[in-house]
């Protein structure tokens, strides 16, 4: 029978051919400023292992199901890179389910582009086995710092910068940039992807009062008012730090714009961002001592902002959050606040005690 009109074969194409194209539309987004650096760095990593393990030379839209599976299970086992040996990490040596989830999310977004494009007839990750769930729903740890950890981390941080002792490394000059870095994400609570491409024209610095413009998500833009401690932490760093790192690297046109530069002069990025955050963890007290990420001190801004009875949709504005409802994702529960609740009822002191 003949075809169905205006229907149009897929282009076959390979799957490394495939990559190479989506990847170029990634990069334009980046560039658009629809997507972050970090998100970019993300995909490419992710779908490049997916054209690795799906055969580079395949054609995609031969693509099915099952060996979409295939690609997940095999990247599940494979030995975690970020460990050099691999039995030293925690759990067991493959992937975890949240790494594996990143993964099947990039390559989910790389099948629906593939589909739009036409070079697939279906997607085939409708026929893949769903995700694996990580949680049921329900949070089963903290994923905020106390208050108390908060502050401490704030404090080994900021210690050098006070002319106390700091561990011998070649980077302990960087404590001034690393203290601002750690204020910025427990106080204004920045996703670590729009802290490192902070520009310098994106802080308005006047007298009274110092603004940060932050380039958010999807190109949605929000502007916050640094406080006073803040907004010194911030000229102490441009002041005594941030002209010693550009001069390692004076003719890099992106490190003259770059807030935040690493020890070789070029724009921090988000490793270096968790390399100082587990530093400074590694000398908090142990009471307080937990892990640290960015996205972690990010649940902590929101959740000790909310602990002092500021309104959730100020929360939200703060985190650029579109929706309330994303900002109760990132409020963990208040230590006793269901029983401070209870207590505060209105009815609870009307109940007398019953007569003998």
């Amino acid at each position: 029978p003949a075809a169905s009109e205006g229907y149009k074969r897929p282009e076959r194409i390979t799957v490394a051919e495939a990559a190479d194209r989506y990847l170029a539309s990634v990069a334009a987004q980046t560039l658009r400023g629809i997507l972050s650096p970090t998100t970019r760095r993300s995909y490419e990593r992710d779908v490049a292992e997916f054209a690795r393990l799906a055969g580079p030379a395949r054609v995609l839209d031969d693509v099915t199901g099952e060996d979409v599976d295939d690609v997940l299970l095999r990247y599940q086992t494979t030995p975690d890179g970020r460990y050099a040996d691999a039995s030293r990490k925690p759990g067991s040596t493959g992937r975890s389910a949240a790494t594996v989830n990143r993964f099947r999310q990039s390559v989910t977004r790389f099948f629906g582009h593939a589909a739009r494009e036409g070079w697939v007839q279906a997607d085939p990750m409708q026929w893949a086995a769903p995700p694996a769930r990580l949680r049921d729903g329900l949070r089963v740890a903290r994923t905020a710092l106390s208050a108390g950890s908060a502050a401490s981390l704030l404090e080994v941080s900021a210690a050098r910068a006070r002319g106390e002792p700091a561990v011998s490394r070649r980077d302990q000059d960087l404590q001034l940039r690393d203290r601002l870095v750690v204020a910025l994400l427990l106080v204004l609570g920045p996703r670590v992807s729009e802290l490192e491409r902070a520009n310098l024209d994106d802080f308005s610095r006047e007298p009274d009062q110092t603004r940060w413009r932050i380039q958010g998500k999807g190109g949605h833009v929000r502007t916050v008012t640094l406080s006073p401690p803040l907004a010194d932490a911030l000229e102490e760093y441009l002041a005594r730090l941030r002209p010693t790192l550009l001069a390692r690297r004076p003719d890099d046109p992106d490190a003259q714009r770059a807030l935040l530069l690493s020890w070789r002069g070029r724009r921090i990025d988000a490793q270096a961002v968790r390399g100082l955050l587990r530093r400074c963890v590694e000398r908090m007290p142990a009471q307080y001592r937990r892990e640290a990420t960015p996205h972690a001190l990010r649940h902590t801004t929101a959740t000790l902002l909310a602990a002092e009875g500021w309104d959730v949709k100020v929360v939200a504005e703060l985190l650029g959050h579109a929706s309330i409802a994303t900002t109760g994702v990132y409020l963990d529960r208040i230590e006793g606040e269901l029983a401070a609740a209870i207590r505060a009822h209105p009815l609870s002191a009307a109940l007398e005690p019953s007569e003998a």
